[in-house]
């Protein structure tokens, strides 16, 4: 830059005061400005030292130049005479000198050049403001390229040793394409120096492979001292350096088989001697970018992720055809849900789900590497291992004497590298395989031990397993066990508190006592625990035969808690205070035994036996105390149940029984019955056999000193509905006014329900003309008798009409409903009385009319008599 400094000729210094002089001494010194007056000319007209300007590359050495005097050439000496704390003077043949930086301030600077005895002079003032900045032109040390990722590496150094600290460098990268030097990237890179020369190194990522062109690459820098206060300004461009492909004669189209992020812009070049027709990519057509020669590129924006198989990009010339494989695809997700637990405290089974797919398979799938940093082993996942569940596993030998473990996994790809931690304490985090080899051994009929095995080194700790007991029509039960856990061997644990004779499903399974998962649950083992004696006898009640002489008696099966196994036979025995009766062994499913006796008083005692041994003996006694004036009383149940109750007996020391029958059955009645508390005051009666429509008897007694006396006697129906039939009736007696009807009762089987009543519908009608419809027709001419005393067999219906034909209609009814009707017609008797009045009225009627005009045909002829006798 060129800095203009001001320089001054010497000047003569005059008084101000007019002083008067000589003559003599006046035309002296008239002469002497003559001469110097020409001597300046003479100088002007040769010139004078001029534009000096100073420049700096290290701030410390400052290189200044002027341009020389006209007509001066070779020979010319020039003396420089700075003036800065100290005068120097320099003698020097070129129009060129480099000073020590000055210090700051204004700076004389004088310049006398000689020439053939000619001397001409100027005077400059210098400042570190005019002195320009300009660093020395950098050099590439060196350039190189690594064509498999189309990266140029750059290598300089900033020759810092000869700058001052601190100072920040811009520096501006310029990077060219083709044989042109067509400008592709101009970057800037930010340094400081430090005192010391060192090497800069810079990649730059091409948009297109460094095969498609050759790039070339220049540097240039500019210096920001913070301390300098002079302009500053950009060095000169380096040397080009030139990067360019040696082609070989396979492989014509770039990149190869590259893998890309989905949506990335990606370049491919074909090199080629003959001119390209056409470039697809897929199916898609692609516009050409002409390179050097006949090379071409085509730009592909927003790439979509590949199939499997890659991404074809085909070039087309007139003779051949030119290609290349592109994959799209993902980096890897950070793997999720990492987990890591054992099955044995053996291994260690690591499991995450991968993510998002990458769409990368084979060589260029995702890899993945488990690192432990306690002990700095490693693992890696093997592309062979199958996802499972959409979970990827890998298995870790555990450490000796390690128990907490800090894994690391990590995740890559050609296209990134993502991971995940997790640390854990593996004792805590058990979750051994199913147990294996399980049997059930007896104890006694109610217990077992159950054996099981269990792959793993569970030696330092405890192990809860969990039982699980099914039997058929019962809740599922779940026992917990803690036992010491073993090194690759059986257990075995015992299950008490069983039934005997019962069929039990057992399964276990098995986890840490910390708990962290439970194993699998082993194989279901089916056991029948052994047979042990019945625990009770059976239900037993007793009925006398219809002719009083024989007493059967009735007993239940055990339930199966109850036999504790299978009953194979039932032992019936009678006794009285002079002897005692037993019946041979009564097998097992017959359930009723018939014994002749008398009207003595017997205890009744029946056993039931399996081939463990007899139940405790099921006592009832033969003896029925009477109750005379018991009453049969009526009841309506709900749905499957009916509840009967009863006021407390304080004579009643035993239980209740409650039997029921259905009613249309002969004696003796049973059907079944329940036995109750003697302190019980009601009880609810349910039955699978109960249908609605249907009467049953139920039979209340209490038990007193071993016998049993009848308290109640009831009928009833779990539900009422309507009749089934109409009750049948007949006429009994016809009269002028009257009809006498009379219906018989409905048979209890027909009924259905209890009879709550009869309507009794009549109305005039003939046959096939009655229009009946029951009492809800609301019809005025239909008289309608509700008859609700049910011991009522007969109606007489009074003030009808004689000779007319009635329309008679007859249904029961329950609180279920109406039942179906009854009909029939009858006419009523003629009425005598009412003819002979029917007869008698009209020839009175008739006399009557004769008599009066009788009178007055009379009264008018003595009228006319009277009349004739006037005139005359």
């Amino acid at each position: 830059m060129d800095v203009f400094l001001p320089w001054r000729q010497p000047s003569w210094r005059v008084g101000r005061r007019r002083m008067r002089l000589p003559a003599d001494f006046r035309w002296l010194l008239a002469a002497f400005v003559l001469l110097y007056v020409l001597n300046e000319a003479n100088g002007q007209k040769k010139g004078s030292p001029r534009d000096l300007t100073c420049t700096t590359n290290n701030l410390q050495v400052w290189d200044c130049t002027w341009k020389a005097p006209v007509g001066t050439g070779h020979g010319t000496i020039y003396k420089v005479c700075i003036e800065d704390r100290l005068r120097s003077c320099h003698q020097i043949e070129k129009a060129n000198i480099k000073i020590p930086a000055l210090s700051p301030g204004d700076h004389e600077i004088t310049i006398n050049s000689l020439h053939d005895f000619e001397s001409s002079l100027s005077t400059f003032i210098l400042n570190e403001k005019n002195v320009s900045l300009i660093p020395d032109t950098p050099e590439i040390l060196n350039l190189s390229a690594d064509f498999s990722t189309s990266t140029l590496h750059l290598e300089w150094t900033d020759k810092g040793s000869g700058l001052p600290h601190h100072s920040h460098v811009v520096w501006e990268i310029k990077v060219m394409r083709k044989d042109s030097m067509e400008l592709v990237e101009l970057v800037t890179y930010n340094t400081t120096l430090n005192g010391r020369d060192v090497v800069h190194r810079w990649s730059w990522a091409s948009d297109m492979p460094l095969e498609c062109a050759a790039h070339h690459v220049s540097i240039r820098c500019y210096i920001d001292s913070p301390h300098f206060s002079g302009p500053k300004e950009w060095s000169n461009w380096s040397p080009v350096k030139s990067i360019s492909w040696t082609p070989d004669s396979q492989t014509k189209v770039f990149p190869q088989d590259n893998v890309i992020l989905v949506g990335s812009d990606i370049t491919f070049c074909c090199l080629s001697q003959e001119k390209v027709l056409v470039a697809q990519i897929g199916s898609k057509n692609c516009p050409l970018i002409h390179l050097d020669g006949e090379n071409v590129a085509i730009k592909i924006h927003n790439i979509s992720v590949s199939e499997d198989s890659g991404t074809n990009v085909i070039f087309t010339t007139e003779e051949s055809i030119y290609g290349t494989v592109i994959f799209a695809g993902y980096p890897p997700d950070v793997p999720q849900k990492l987990n890591c637990e054992t099955h044995d405290l053996e291994k260690i089974v690591c499991s995450w789900n991968p993510g998002r797919p990458t769409a990368l398979v084979g060589p260029r799938s995702t890899n993945y590497i488990l690192f432990e940093s306690f002990s700095g082993k490693y693992v890696t996942f093997k592309n062979a291992e199958v996802p499972t569940n959409e979970s990827y596993l890998v298995s870790f030998e555990m450490i000796p004497n390690q128990e907490i473990y800090n894994f690391t996994l990590n995740a890559h790809n050609p296209l990134g590298q993502s991971e995940s931690t997790i640390v854990v304490n593996i004792t805590e985090k058990v979750f051994p395989h199913p147990p294996t080899s399980f049997r059930v051994k007896d104890i006694n009929s109610k217990a077992v031990t159950l054996f099981w095995r269990l792959s793993g080194n569970f030696a330092k700790i405890n192990l809860l397993c969990q039982i699980k007991i099914n039997k058929a029509n019962s809740k599922q039960e779940l026992r917990n066990v803690t036992i010491k856990g073993l090194k690759n061997s059986s257990y075995r644990v015992a299950v008490d508190k069983l039934n005997p004779y019962t069929v039990y499903t057992f399964r276990i399974r098995c986890s840490s006592e910390t708990y962290w998962k439970w194993s699998k649950w082993s194989s279901e083992k089916q056991h029948l625990t052994t047979e042990a004696i019945p625990s009770k006898g059976p239900d037993t009640w007793r009925e006398w035969s219809s002719d009083g002489k024989n007493l059967i008696i009735y007993w239940k099966p055990l339930s199966i808690n109850e036999a504790n196994g299978k009953i194979l036979s039932y032992n019936v025995s009678c006794s009285s205070d002079e002897e005692t009766q037993s019946l041979s062994e009564i097998p097992d499913p017959q359930h009723k035994a018939e014994i002749r006796l008398d009207k003595n008083d017997y205890i009744i005692s029946v056993v039931a036996k399996n081939s463990v041994g007899s139940s405790p003996p099921s006592k009832i006694a033969s003896m029925e105390i009477p109750n005379d004036g018991l009453r049969v009383e009526q009841v309506v149940g709900m749905g499957r149940r009916i509840l009967l109750s009863w006021h407390p007996d304080p004579n009643m020391t035993c239980d209740y029984v409650i039997k029921w029958c259905n009613s249309s059955r002969s004696e003796p009645c049973l059907m079944d019955w329940k036995k109750v508390p003697f302190n019980s005051t009601e009880a609810i009666i349910e039955s699978d056999q109960f249908r609605p429509g249907i009467r049953y008897r139920f039979f209340l007694y209490g038990c007193r000193n071993q016998g049993y006396q009848l308290l109640r006697s009831i009928v009833g129906y779990i539900e009422e509905l309507a009749p089934i039939v109409a009750p049948n009736f007949t006429v009994e007696d016809t009269s002028a006014d009257s009809i006498l009807v009379k219906w018989e009762d409905i048979p209890v089987e027909e009924l259905r329900g209890f009879l709550r009543g009869y309507l009794f519908y009549f109305e005039k009608g003939e046959r096939d003309t009655s229009k009946v419809r029951g009492l809800e027709s609301g019809r005025s001419d239909i008289k309608v008798k509700n008859i609700t005393d049910i011991s009522q067999k007969t109606l007489r219906i009074a003030d009808l009409q004689g000779k007319t034909s009635y329309h008679l209609v007859l249904r029961a009814y329950t609180d279920g409903g109406l039942g179906p009707e009854k009909s029939m017609f009858v006419v009523t008797k003629e009425n005598s009385v009412g003819l002979i009045i029917a007869i008698l009225i009209p020839v009175a009627v008739a006399v009557i009319i004769g008599v009066v005009t009788s009178i007055l045909c009379y009264r008018k002829r003595e009228w006319l008599a009277a009349g004739s006798n006037a005139g005359l």
